[in-house]
């Protein structure tokens, strides 16, 4: 797995890339609080463009992620997945309540 992170004011852009699964979970996880408590992160955009498969454990980190801060008036939000990635994330609900962009502009613009 490839992760790149950037702080946008209040808002944490992650880009990941290859495979989200559980031999990466943890570390993923780990990796993304550690960023998102001890600062003054808001929201989190999550850019999946680059994602080749994504298993359950991938869908734990996100959804996770997305109570924690959604508890604390902040947003999640995807960007780019890919359609076997889309599809995992249709099925598991995930799309339902988390906006899915194109592009990470677009979903700036919609957390601003």
């Amino acid at each position: 797995m490839q992760l790149d992170m950037e702080h946008r004011q209040d808002t944490l852009v992650v880009r990941l890339g290859g495979e989200l699964d559980l031999g990466v979970a943890d570390k993923l996880r780990l990796t993304l609080d550690k960023e998102l408590f001890q600062g003054k992160i808001r929201h989190l955009i999550i850019n999946l463009s680059r994602v080749t498969f994504m298993d359950s454990s991938g869908l734990g980190v996100i959804l996770g992620r997305y109570k924690r801060l959604t508890q604390q008036g902040g947003k999640v939000v995807l960007v780019g997945a890919q359609p076997p990635v889309k599809r995992v994330l249709e099925l598991s609900g995930l799309l339902q309540i988390m906006e899915d962009f194109p592009d990470e502009a677009k979903a700036l613009s919609k957390i601003v």
